[in-house]
């Protein structure tokens, strides 16, 4: 049984879903490692305008699988090769140039918190509860997870999700600014809809302005610079520059093909 399950409900859209029901959707060092390469294959299919991120049987993901930390991460020293291929796979889900919303039932713990975070945009069903259990666990949640709590709820959230350690409800989640909306019906078909009129722009802005918000974010829009350039470059020598420039003066909607 495959543990990451890709779906294409049109051409455009991909629909990434963690298959491990059983677990309430943790995920193992091999999950771990499918999340990461099946991101960075859609990240180079330009024919997708839209990634959504969602977990099966109810729940999005209940964080790491602890059950095999005695095994896998039992010292420092495995724990690193394992922290290393965790944070592979939040750098996969946060460089796609494509945007990407997490579609989120159920569990929405630890790890499963961080890969929620590293989407653009969270669509939380009423049933949801998002914590990160870190402080009960007597584990540090990382910098790199601390910071993408922190670029998205604050730091006063931050530490309110952090110091206390528990499971928060959808209406915490919005308030936060956690969660981008909630819904009561079908998660993923809303989150479909949340980012249908997103997913209809010119992909290579959207992807030039995503790498210039994360470089702010990160403070690291220097080292970044020379890169982002070449990005705004390209786009003014796109055709979808010219398609929407023509589109505009003409008043219909632009056809854009990403090149």
């Amino acid at each position: 049984m495959s543990e990451i399950l890709v779906t294409r409900p049109t051409p455009a859209i991909a629909v990434v879903t963690i298959n491990r029901p059983e677990r309430r959707n943790a995920l193992n060092l091999s999950a771990w490692q499918a999340l990461r390469s099946t991101f960075a294959a859609l990240a180079g299919d330009r024919q997708i305008r839209l990634v959504v991120l969602t977990g099966t049987g109810g729940h999005f993901c209940a964080g790491a699988d602890i059950s095999e930390f005695a095994r896998l991460r039992a010292d420092a020293d495995s724990g690193a090769v394992y922290d290393r291929e965790v944070r592979a796979a939040y750098e996969a889900i946060r460089a796609l140039p494509q945007p990407s919303v997490a579609a989120i039932a159920g569990s929405c713990a630890g790890g499963g918190c961080a890969i929620a975070l590293c989407c653009d945009f969270r669509v939380l069903h009423r049933n949801a509860r998002f914590g990160i259990p870190a402080a009960k666990l007597g584990t540090i949640y990382s910098v790199e997870e601390c910071g993408l709590l922190y670029a998205v709820v604050g730091l006063a959230n931050a530490k309110r999700i952090l110091y206390g350690g528990d499971l928060l409800d959808a209406g915490a989640a919005k308030e936060m600014g956690f969660a981008n909306a909630v819904v009561d019906d079908d998660v993923c078909d809303r989150a479909i809809a949340f980012a249908s009129r997103i997913s209809e722009n010119a992909p290579l802005a959207i992807a030039g302005m995503k790498r210039i918000l994360h470089s702010l974010a990160a403070g690291e829009v220097e080292r970044e610079r020379a890169h982002i350039e070449g990005m705004i470059r390209a786009a003014l020598d796109s055709a979808d520059y010219r398609e929407g420039a023509a589109a505009f003066l003409e008043k219909r909607p632009p056809r854009f093909s990403g090149k």
